[in-house]
């Protein structure tokens, strides 16, 4: 059972991913909050899976309310997916440098959304390869601004660690690693868990950021 928290100001937003939540298969609401304080509160108290996160909240936005939540030990395992009506633009990098694990629109499919959760609450990706890449070529352009810590843990992977993050990094999903590498699925996640244990990162989410600020991987680069 996937326990998931919404975060987001229009109690009818808030009212349609309840109904949603209730009628799906595997997954539980555990709360709701009408504020990024509240969403913060609710994180800590509540401990869900994965908190669906919107952007523009009074008192406190999501992005802000992500940055606390991931920086609170009590929330270590909370993820957070950023739901927001606003298309591509600042918010994304802004909620990705932040700490949030996905990011979708709210005019996705509800399949779509229950899908993003499943798949930030398992770490498995960064919600889907095909928004991997979209946010990629749009966002992360960027001076490399990795602190020496980040890049100096970069250098200490292994050829093939640096190679599978790369691919991590243009938004391919492990199972189309494993097929371009001629590697079994077991193999690829073994790989990407042991970057995230080596670079101290929580999931792929990070690892993007990092590989694009650390200069690893740059735009449009193949």
């Amino acid at each position: 059972m996937t326990r998931v928290g919404i975060a987001d100001d229009q109690p009818l937003i808030r009212a349609g991913l309840l109904s949603l939540l209730e009628h799906a298969a595997g997954m539980d609401c555990v709360g709701e909050a009408a504020d990024g304080l509240e969403a913060v509160d609710l994180a800590r108290r509540a401990g869900p899976d994965v908190m669906v996160m919107d952007v523009r909240m009074p008192r406190l936005d999501g992005i802000e309310a992500t940055r606390r939540i991931v920086a609170d030990p009590v929330c270590a395992t909370v993820k957070v997916l950023i739901l927001t009506t606003f298309d591509i633009d600042e918010h994304v990098y802004a909620a990705l440098r932040a700490g949030a694990s996905g990011f979708l629109l709210k005019d996705a499919a509800p399949e779509d959304l229950l899908t993003a959760i499943s798949v930030v609450a398992t770490g498995d990706a960064l919600i889907h390869p095909a928004i991997t890449r979209r946010l990629i070529a749009e966002f992360v352009r960027r001076p490399a601004v990795a602190d020496r810590g980040a890049i100096k843990g970069v250098e200490r992977l292994t050829d093939r660690e640096r190679q599978i993050l790369t691919m991590v990094a243009r938004g391919l999903s492990n199972a189309e690693i494993a097929e371009a590498e001629l590697l079994s699925y077991a193999t690829v996640k073994t790989h990407v868990s042991r970057i995230l244990t080596k670079l101290g990162m929580r999931d792929r989410a990070q690892l993007v950021v990092l590989a694009y600020e650390s200069g690893l991987v740059t735009p449009g680069s193949r």
